[in-house]
């Protein structure tokens, strides 16, 4: 009997990423998808879809589960903060096998106060931050960003009044220098497999140029070890931060695989094959061998001759990518 994986978020660039990633490198595995709307650019990768509720509803677990049990789930891969931490907190209930870190780490993923606040507690490098009902001015420039945005959304840089805004945003301290995403793998033995980092450029909160990079690494490593060190790191973990004159600092941390996932297998780090080896077939992962390159995203197609929008479904669909 052919593996089966449920891959959620399919209509964004990470679970595309994911689907396009095991159909490459496994075939044979049939592949289920599942979004809060039923149509949307992931179908045409998938086997069977599923419209599901967002993450935090009280049917979104019960929901997850059905689809687990009626097509043979072998291994969730999240493809969402919010769904990682519910999955992942609910891993007994499922009876699954989901490929995330522990709830005590892709939680921070949802709050950046409560990360800067935890990381701050540990001498963890992170963009120094504030709730705006406590800002008193401490910092020369600043991005007002909402606590658990997502995809650069309703994001503002020096804003006349940043303590006018509600405490469901999080003031941060602007941070001048290059952006670099470094993507990190961890055993489920708990030890650092490998890591990457790209150098980036950003359209509408999606990497739209990426280049390898190799000179932070040293520092780089070390950040990320002391994460292994005081969390239960598993599984592949993505680092957004900027390279100042006080050195590399985060912004951000992604505990599920993040959006650059379709470009790392071309420049030798696999987190997605990683993460089906280890978690689906209970293997040991491939030796990442990263090598230097660069990338740029363009636009795709996907056209359904003769159908409607409400008529489309999965991979068994008529349609020809242009």
């Amino acid at each position: 009997m052919s593996k089966s994986i449920l891959v959620t978020g399919i209509g964004g660039v990470v679970g595309q990423g994911i689907l396009r990633n095991v159909k490459s490198e496994f075939p044979d595995i049939r592949l289920i998808g599942t979004n809060t709307v039923f149509v949307s650019a992931g179908n045409h990768l998938c086997d069977e879809v599923y419209k599901v509720p967002f993450g935090d509803s009280e049917d979104y677990i019960s929901e997850i589960s059905r689809i687990a049990e009626l097509e043979n789930i072998n291994l969730i891969i999240p493809a969402t903060d919010l769904e990682a931490y519910h999955l992942g907190k609910n891993q007994e209930i499922l009876n699954v096998n989901v490929a995330i870190s522990s709830p005590d780490l892709t939680g921070l993923s949802l709050d950046k106060w409560k990360t800067y606040q935890r990381l701050s507690t540990l001498k963890i490098p992170f963009a120094q931050s504030f709730l705006p009902g406590q800002y008193k001015g401490e910092l020369d420039q600043v991005v007002v960003k909402p606590r658990s945005g997502r995809g650069s959304r309703d994001i503002h840089i020096n804003p006349i009044n940043p303590s006018g805004f509600s405490n469901d945003f999080v003031i941060q301290e602007y941070l001048e220098g290059l952006e670099i995403t470094t993507t990190f793998y961890v055993t489920r033995r708990g030890d650092l497999h490998g890591f990457i980092t790209f150098i980036r450029e950003l359209d509408a909160g999606n990497t739209s140029k990426a280049e390898v990079t190799f000179e932070f690494n040293s520092e780089l490593e070390s950040i990320i070890l002391q994460l292994i060190k005081n969390f239960d790191c598993r599984g592949s973990i993505n680092l957004q931060s900027k390279v100042t004159k006080k050195g590399i600092i985060p912004f951000e941390i992604n505990s599920r695989i993040s959006g650059t996932n379709s470009l790392r297998p071309h420049f030798g780090f696999k987190d997605v094959r990683y993460t089906v080896q280890e978690w689906l077939f209970k293997t040991e992962p491939d030796t990442p061998e990263v090598r230097p390159g660069c990338a740029m995203r363009v636009i795709h197609d996907i056209i359904y001759p003769d159908i409607s929008l409400a008529e489309i479904k999965n991979n068994k669909d008529n349609f020809r990518l242009q």
